[in-house]
């Protein structure tokens, strides 16, 4: 890793004021980012997006491509060449198999292009500025990202320096359900890279960069049973909600809260009327985990759910999908890095923990330097009250400008 000292501070504050100059142009971006909405499962209201954004890319001359996924919007992949590359010798080589990993070549920024919001909600909640902040259905979580991004690389091309490293830019469509169609896509960047930078929202009102994030599961818990009438022949039958009573007073046994372990219901359905004995019930299970041991044995534990009841059927759907962002040697000396650029822009950077999982637990997991919370300072993701700070906009984009000239 290059020391931050190899840009000079007159450098940064010159890409810092020309980033300030672009304010405006930045937030009208932001505008046409956030009312083209993009739910995660509408693939054709993603692809829109994504073609926009791929647009966008293709503006500032980089390589882009659009990675088609069937059931899920297509992914955007850009590519801004090193110093005296070429685009083409940015991209895998064609003589080493699709998953070679090329350790080093290259810094993968990270972001994703879905939200948590249904199509319509825009009408509810437009997009507007009220003085410095900027409000809309995923301005915060993570469009202000997209915009960064574009407008870092604009810096570095007007004030310099070029980037030590090409530079793969790598925009997903299902982040906010699990990344299941792009996780592939980016594990295997990731594996050709030295370093990577999470675009998702910073942590808390002074924008810290996460440094740690906890693993996650989804669990969902299907019970069958028997229905009967419940007064006249209850013994008749078997009760799917009581089972499902059962199994979740089970596993929240499985909570360690001292060692970052929590297991909690939080949405549960059965039965149909008052008299009658229900015969389904279902239960979903959120889980969390700080060490990553406890994935192992979790999902050991799930594999050995068994039903409870006589006569009841238990299914459980999903399980451990994201492993934990661990705060390792890598992961530590990428934030003094990224703090380091930040003095010379008098900012104050800080770091932080969240139990909320992204992208950034993939690469991390593969022992990858990852560096998370370097997206908008704001608040209220998936809320309707999300937000972020207009002032701090040009000011991280300066900071992740920075990052990509030397790292």
């Amino acid at each position: 890793m290059s020391s931050a000292n190899t840009i000079p501070r007159e450098r940064l504050r010159a890409i810092a004021g020309y980033l300030e100059g672009q304010r405006a142009a930045m937030i009208h971006l932001l505008r046409g980012l956030v009312e083209l909405e993009s739910p995660s499962t509408e693939k054709a209201a993603v692809d829109r997006l994504s073609k926009l954004v791929s647009n966008e890319w293709t503006k500032r001359a980089t390589e882009v491509r659009l990675l088609r996924r069937p059931n899920r919007g297509d992914l955007v992949r850009a590519v801004l060449p090193a110093t005296g590359q070429t685009s083409e010798s940015c991209s895998p080589n064609k003589s080493r198999a699709p998953n070679s990993p090329i350790p080093g070549n290259q810094i993968l920024v990270l972001g994703h292009l879905d939200t948590v919001y249904p199509m319509g909600t825009l009408a509810r909640m437009p997009f507007r500025v009220t003085r410095d902040r900027a409000f809309g259905p995923g301005v915060y979580d993570m469009k202000a990202g997209v915009v960064m991004a574009l407008f870092a690389v604009d810096a570095l091309r007007r004030a310099g320096p070029s980037p030590n490293k090409s530079i793969v830019f790598l925009w997903t469509t299902d982040e906010e359900i699990g990344s299941e169609a792009s996780r592939q896509e980016i594990e295997r960047e990731a594996a050709r890279s030295a370093a990577v930078l999470v675009l998702e929202p910073s942590l808390g009102p002074q924008g810290l960069l996460k440094t740690e994030r906890k693993g996650m599961g989804e669990v969902e818990l299907h019970i069958t049973g028997k229905s009967s009438h419940a007064g006249v022949n209850p013994g008749a039958g078997v009760n799917a909600v009581h089972e499902l009573c059962l199994q979740l007073a089970q596993m929240a046994h499985w909570s360690d809260p001292a060692h970052g372990l929590t297991v909690a219901p939080t949405v549960i359905s059965g039965g149909g009327f008052s008299n009658v004995i229900p015969d389904s019930a279902t239960g979903h299970v959120d889980i969390r985990f700080s060490r990553a041991k406890d994935a192992q044995i979790l999902a050991a534990r799930l594999r050995k759910l068994t039903p409870i009841l006589k006569g009841a059927k238990l299914e459980v759907r999903g399980g451990i999908n994201r492993p934990p962002l661990i705060r390792d040697a890598g992961v530590s000396a990428l934030f003094r890095h990224a703090r380091e650029i930040g003095r010379k822009l008098d900012l104050d950077l800080r770091e932080g923990s969240t139990g909320g999982g992204s992208d950034g637990n993939f690469t991390a997991a593969l022992g990858v330097p990852t560096l998370d919370g370097l997206g908008a300072i704001g608040e209220g993701a998936h809320t309707h009250g999300e937000s972020i700070v207009l002032r701090c906009l040009p000011e991280r984009a300066a900071l992740l400008a920075g990052l990509l000239a030397t790292l």
